[in-house]
């Protein structure tokens, strides 16, 4: 009755401590969807980038093995969670998005 309201996310939020844990899987990609010059505020060790604001973002995540777990992160979390969305739809099923950000991320590795 209330299936209008059911969301259709196919990736999950998690906090810097769980995608640190999740980076330890054989499996897993940090993929980097920021702009270039946003490297310069930090960047999770051993990340991938591809730009989400890319003309060809799609075709290059279509180049991606879609069985392995992609832990995606941009600046605050907001970017990140749309290439997951994206992701999702086009068949990725092991997406994580980093809660905060690079922000967030800075903040777990300093402490």
């Amino acid at each position: 009755m209330f299936g209008i309201f059911k969301t259709n996310k196919k990736y999950e939020n998690v906090g810097a401590a769980q995608f640190a844990e999740l980076m330890r899987e054989k499996n897993s990609v940090v993929l980097d969807v920021r702009t270039p010059e946003e490297l310069n505020d930090g960047a999770v060790p051993g990340h991938k980038m591809i730009n989400f604001f890319d003309p060809s973002f799609q075709q290059k995540v279509a180049k991606l093995d879609k069985s392995k777990t992609y832990l995606v992160y941009c600046r605050s979390g907001n970017r990140s969670g749309n290439a997951c969305k994206a992701m999702g739809d086009m068949g990725f099923e092991k997406l994580y998005n980093l809660e905060g950000g690079i922000s967030a991320w800075n903040r777990f590795s300093a402490a």
